[in-house]
């Protein structure tokens, strides 16, 4: 072997050398975890089990044998090395399979997003990936080959590989097909050709598409007639990445919902989003589409909550702490937050959310509109970097995990660390309410116009905090643990023209809800007539003989 590595390789044997590293270690993670399922059934074929490393091989072997000269043979390999180690680190160390939800994820998140995954055991394990199969390739002989020799010297190893292929086919058929129908997402975790097809569907869908004909679904939209001048306030609340199982107001042990706690809030318990990435969730909450129907182009192309809401004389603003509305506030006002660190609160990359309240105080002084809705847009629990999304005051529960390699922190530190987020957000959404409170006072106390207000929060999606082995969010939503699907939902009213949503919350808190009842709740709560509003969807609708 060691008279192997010194000597020039040819191209045949640099294919065969990183195919097989390609499928016994960069596919390590998919092995271990079909070995791990397989192993669990009563019967299973060992046969198949000791055939997959050599069919995937071959797999790799027919690809790789494909590629044309030289030069272009050493791009793409080391490029597939180079992507293949990265994925194999996320797959093994976070649980992260690579479907189209995340390479959507990726390819949209931003770069200061991008690098809060970046850290010094993640360069290790990759450059350490990288090492042999970057070896072997520089290895490869320089002396050029005639076109006939070079073509069926490769003639020889695909007809090799494509023999071997066939024997296992023949032989383990029956097998391959029962393991391929009954577990569909395993293929999921192969490295790197699932994410190259996500990926060329990603581009296909979102830059070479006809665009569509916006559809409007409501022409006519307006807001139900009152007998008084009072001035209606809605402010929701989008989370980020909070999952319902760690809010005390849901039963949690931890006191992370300290300060809503105090006030008149209602927690719904069984509240389920509609993905489990905000690439996905948040233009689905928004949208008329239910979870089942939802398609992120058809949802762009049609009127969503904003948009009608807007078009019924509501004054609608978006306030963004976050990496972006995903589309949502195309057509409405909106203010991203000024990420510079000479503020405080920021440090040149993101902000701690109480940012948002300035923007907040400074809308609420200056009503021009009968109803008002105003989006917050919270960074929330936002991971890897759960540290970053709390001041050091905030750090409650202790010890907690100031590093983005989360897997290398202890499971109390890491749970500690993201319970500080929850008690954080807890802060800000019961500031927003007490604002909100304050004002509706005000306004009691003098002969001007009555204020009523709302706020709802509700999160886009939950996290995996290493159970099961899975960190962070965006998996198939069919495999998905209910950590990423299970969100919370709060609800606080002061709003004098309806009193029964408060009675109504608390009747409806244990019931089960989603992401698709959010645009029917709103148009409700803001008191719009539309053709699109389905009163059996609107939550506080349900209490309503």
């Amino acid at each position: 072997m060691q008279k192997l590595l010194v000597k020039n390789l040819t191209v045949n044997s640099v294919t065969l050398l990183i195919s097989i590293y390609f499928s016994l270690v960069l596919n390590l993670p998919f092995l271990q975890k079909t070995y791990a399922d397989l192993a669990k059934l009563d019967n299973f074929n060992w046969a198949y089990l000791f055939s997959l490393p050599l069919f995937l091989t071959c797999i790799f072997v027919l690809f790789f044998s494909l590629l044309p000269k030289q030069y272009i043979y050493k791009i793409v390999v080391s490029l597939f090395i180079i992507l293949s180690a990265t994925f194999c680190y996320a797959i093994k160390c976070y649980g992260i399979i690579f479907d189209y939800g995340m390479v959507e994820n990726m390819l949209e998140t931003s770069t200061s997003e991008a690098f809060t995954y970046l850290n010094p055991s993640a360069i290790f394990y990759v450059v350490l990936l990288t090492l042999l199969p970057l070896f072997f390739l520089s290895k490869m002989s320089k002396q050029k080959q005639s076109f006939k020799i070079s073509i069926m010297e490769r003639i020889k190893l695909i007809t090799a590989a494509l023999v071997i292929i066939f024997i296992i086919a023949a032989s383990l058929y029956s097998s391959y097909a029962s393991v391929n129908r009954n577990n569909r997402e395993l293929a999921k975790y192969i490295v790197p050709f699932p994410t190259l097809v996500s990926s060329y569907k990603y581009v296909k869908q979102n830059y070479f598409y006809e665009p569509s004909v916006f559809e409007t679904l409501d022409a006519e939209p307006k807001l139900a007639a009152f007998n008084n001048e009072d001035k209606n306030v809605i402010v929701m609340i989008v989370g980020e990445t909070a999952r319902a199982k760690n809010f005390s107001l849901n039963g949690y042990e931890k006191a992370t919902n300290e300060y809503t706690a105090k006030l008149n809030i209602q927690s719904f318990k069984n509240m389920y989003s509609c993905g489990t990435a905000t690439a996905v969730s948040v233009p689905c909450m928004f949208s008329l589409l239910t979870k089942p129907e939802f398609n992120k182009q058809l949802a762009a192309s049609q009127q969503n909550l904003l948009d009608i809401a807007k078009l019924a004389d509501v004054d609608v603003l978006w306030i963004d702490n976050n990496e972006g509305c995903k589309g949502v506030c195309k057509r409405v006002q909106t203010i991203d937050i000024d990420k510079d660190k000479t503020n405080p609160l920021c440090d040149g990359d993101y902000c701690f959310d109480e940012i948002l309240l300035p923007q907040l105080e400074q809308k609420l002084t200056n009503l021009t509109h009968q109803t008002t809705l105003i989006v917050l847009h919270l960074m929330g629990s936002h991971g890897p970097t759960y540290y970053r999304r709390y001041p050091d005051k905030f750090a409650t529960f202790l010890p907690d995990c100031q590093q983005s390699d989360i897997q290398n922190c202890s499971s109390e530190q890491l749970v500690n660390t993201y319970d500080n987020t929850i008690h954080y957000s807890d802060y800000v959404i019961a500031e927003v309410v007490k604002t909100l409170d304050k004002l509706v006072k005000i306004t009691e106390s003098t002969e001007n116009n009555r204020i009523n207000a709302d706020m709802l929060y509700v999160s886009d999606h939950g996290e995996s905090l290493g159970e099961h082995g899975l960190y962070l969010h965006g998996f198939p939503y069919s495999i998905a643990p209910s950590e990423q699907t299970h969100i919370p939902m709060l609800f606080w009213s002061n709003n004098h023209t309806n009193k029964i949503k408060g009675h109504c919350a608390q009747a409806n808190s244990q019931k089960t809800f989603s992401h698709d009842n959010i645009f029917h709740t709103m148009l409700g709560l803001l008191n719009i007539e539309s053709t699109s509003y389905q009163a059996e969807m609107d939550i506080f609708n349900l209490c309503v003989s």
